[in-house]
């Protein structure tokens, strides 16, 4: 990071720090129940973990006089290192956020009208439990579908499957990694995981193809990667958008939407025909090499040149430039994979230039993750499935393995097959920006007879719900315990550091009340969270007390590469690393990849493209008060000589059409250079529709909405999602 860009960076965490505290100082006039806080003369340090994205970094939470003042990282958690990015710093903002939801909600008029009565907790579960009875009574408990997101979704889990539903997805698979997952398990046998096990910070080459470090804020990557950048690591951004990563860039490519795999291709073409691979890894690790190479020669950077607009002599010196740095050299795998609807082979693709490179199980590439392993809590068996889960019937996808398609949920509750799905529990996830093609998502409420959505802010999605339960933030509430895998194994703690101010309530909370009025007591025989969680830590030897005291119990240090004793393994069919994929032979797909041209933007229209900003997660933190103020609405990208053809300047608002007619809300112009001309881009989650969000209602607008087409990866039934097409609507 260089010191211009390490100044903003400091410049935005401390303005987020400095209004942070300033509204802890005016907490009673900006939360009417602040006075039923804990009344705690001095300050409080408490140890929790960050729920504004999956990474779920370790952080210190500082309550001073009872009144929650900031959160910063704590310094012994390995993936915050003490450090929070710019939307965990800005946390706070959650617990006092003015549009929260207060009480649960139970709908009064049409659905999609957000009109409500306040009811009580039992009142709302008594609501529920009759409908769940009945349509477990009619149609069989696998009527019931969860859609959840994050760590706090576990104990609904728990209950719908106590309750004898198999049906449970979440759209961070089909709709975010899941081609990634898959593209890496088919070639090594195992995921990337969350978090990545890429191992940025030891990489002397980075290559980031679609790739936001920095813009997509996680933590601890960007942590690594900027002390990559000064450790002068080589950097290759691909991209159609000079993105803040670019800007550290020894290569930028500005490659043509929809061409990445020919350039994977290429770059792999020259690495074999070059002999430029690493020879010793493949000839001990992999198998099928030479149908892989056969196959591979004929992609030239010529032929690619005319697919993706770079220069091949720039595609043989940034292939070049991978292999001089083998094995540390990271081809980073992204993490929003679903793009064209080829993208489980686009990544198969990175994982075997990875492979070529030698860095899988190596320093500098992919090392090996360990989880710090707590036993489960020793529930009785869940009753016996009467039906199998309903999402990929006749195993459609067949490496949709492991986790559920939640637009084949979607279909299924539309068309009625395989079984109809009646009752929708929606935990944490605003379906309406999640899911492509919003029409076909309200089409499937409407076939609903329940739908219950949990969150913290009324949602898009909440407002077409039956049932809206209202729930404490990370920041007031226990979650499950978290032992992703990672560099060293730990256990980290979420504990309430602050009373909610109203009358929100923690999911394992609701899953219990409402589990018992269903009659599934005995899977919730604890008495509360407390004493799920000890007893699960005691059955590891370790205490709820301890863990609350420090925030983090860590396992001992373990090798994490291949050349430090680490024993290879590849849960492949044929134990190795599969440049040829039978599997995929074996099922009728192209075992090695290959090039598939996609549709390109019609006259006058270009591809709308979609990203994140560091400062929000999804669509779920634009109302935080805080984060609001350092990005408060979207802008659309516009090339600068396409913006001078059309007659737009920066600031002007304009409309976007689709290629299906549909219309945006207006959005501002960024006339910059730093984008292609054939493309446009806007960051996500903005341009909401619901009404009980004053602060973010039509601020700026939503690519959601634009996406009215997808195209499905036939592997594994991820939606390519970059396949719409805009143009401009100039009257606004």
């Amino acid at each position: 990071m260089n010191s211009l860009s390490r100044r903003k960076f400091l410049k935005i965490s401390g303005a987020t720090v400095v209004t942070a505290a300033a509204l802890a100082g005016s907490a009673k006039t900006i939360v009417n129940a602040a006075e039923s806080f804990s009344k705690k003369k001095g300050l409080e340090i408490i140890p929790s973990y960050c729920d504004l994205c999956f990474w779920k970094c370790g952080l210190l939470a500082y309550v001073k006089d009872g009144e929650l003042w900031k959160v910063e990282g704590n310094p012994k958690d390995p993936l915050s290192n003490g450090r929070l990015c710019p939307r965990g710093t800005g946390g706070v903002g959650a617990h006092y956020d003015k549009e929260r939801l207060k009480s649960p909600l139970i709908r009064k008029s049409e659905r999609g009208e957000e009109k409500w009565v306040e009811v009580t907790w039992n009142e709302v579960f008594d609501y529920i439990t009759d409908k769940m009875n009945k349509l477990k009574t009619d149609y069989g408990p696998e009527s019931m579908a969860l859609f959840s997101h994050g760590i706090g979704g576990s104990f609904f889990k728990h209950m719908m499957r106590a309750y004898g539903s198999p049906n449970e997805t979440a759209p961070s698979f089909a709709q975010c990694r899941g081609p990634r997952e898959v593209g890496f398990e088919l070639t090594f046998g195992d995921v990337v995981g969350s978090p990545e096990r890429t191992d940025i910070e030891n990489a002397k080459c980075i290559v980031l193809i679609g790739s936001h470090l920095g813009e997509n804020m996680h933590n601890t990557q960007v942590q690594e990667f900027s002390r990559a950048v000064e450790n002068h690591a080589s950097i290759i951004v691909v991209d159609p958008r000079f993105s803040v990563a670019a800007s550290k860039a020894k290569y930028y490519l500005p490659i043509k939407p929809g061409t990445d795999m020919a350039l994977l291709l290429a770059w792999m073409s020259v690495i074999v025909n070059e002999n430029l691979f690493d020879a010793d890894y493949i000839a001990k690790y992999g198998i099928g090499f030479e149908q892989f190479a056969t196959e591979i020669s004929q992609y030239t950077p010529e032929w690619a040149y005319i697919e993706t607009g770079i220069d091949p002599e720039v595609i043989r010196e940034t292939a070049r430039e991978m292999a001089m740095y083998k094995p540390a050299t990271l081809v980073h795998p992204g993490r929003h994979a679903t793009w064209y609807g080829d993208d489980a082979q686009r990544s198969r693709a990175i994982a075997l230039l990875n492979a070529l490179l030698g860095s899988w199980g190596r320093k500098g590439g992919f090392y090996v993750p360990y989880s710090y392993s707590i036993p489960k809590y020793p529930y009785a068996p869940y009753p016996e499935l009467k039906k199998e889960p309903l999402d990929n019937p006749d195993a459609k996808y067949p490496f949709a393995t492991g986790e559920q398609i939640s637009t084949g949920i979607r279909e299924a509750t539309i068309s009625g097959n395989p079984y109809s799905i009646k009752g929708w529990f929606i935990y944490a996830t605003n379906l309406m920006q999640a899911l492509p093609n919003r029409e076909e998502t309200i089409k499937a409420i409407q076939n609903l007879d329940l739908m219950v959505v949990v969150d913290v802010i009324p949602s898009e999605i909440a407002g077409w719900a039956d049932v809206v339960l209202p729930e404490s933030v990370y920041l007031e509430r226990y979650d499950d315990l978290n032992a992703s895998p990672f560099r060293e194994g730990f256990v980290g703690i979420r504990q309430p550091v602050i009373d909610a101010p109203n009358d929100q309530k923690p999911n394992w909370w609701m899953a219990k009340k409402l589990g018992e009025k269903l009659g599934l007591g005995a899977y919730f025989p604890w008495k509360d969270v407390e004493e799920y969680l000890d007893t699960r830590l005691k059955l590891k030897g370790h205490s709820l007390d301890e863990l609350k005291k420090e925030g983090i119990i860590k396992g001992a240090l373990q090798p994490i590469y291949f050349e430090d004793g680490v024993e290879p393994e590849f849960l492949t069919p044929s134990g190795k690393i599969e440049f040829y994929s039978t599997q995929l032979a074996d099922a009728g797909f192209d075992p090695i990849p290959r090039f598939t041209k996609h549709p390109e933007p019609p006259a006058g229209y270009f591809r709308l493209l979609f990203g994140r900003a560091p400062v929000h997660t999804f669509s779920k933190t634009q109302s935080n008060p805080l984060l609001r103020d350092l990005f408060s609405e979207n802008e659309l990208w516009v090339n600068a000589d396409l913006a001078e053809r059309y007659g737009l300047k920066n600031g002007d608002r304009i409309k976007l059409k689709n290629q299906d007619g549909v219309v945006s809300d207006p959005i501002k112009v960024k006339a910059t250079e730093r984008i292609r001309q054939d493309c446009v881009y806007m960051v996500h989650g903005f341009g909401q529709k619901s009404r009980q969000l004053r602060s973010t209602y039509k601020k700026g607008a939503s690519d959601a909405e634009l996406v009215t087409q997808y195209k499905t990866d036939p592997l594994m039934g991820g939606t390519g999602m970059s396949v719409n097409f805009v143009t401009f609507e100039m009257e606004v």
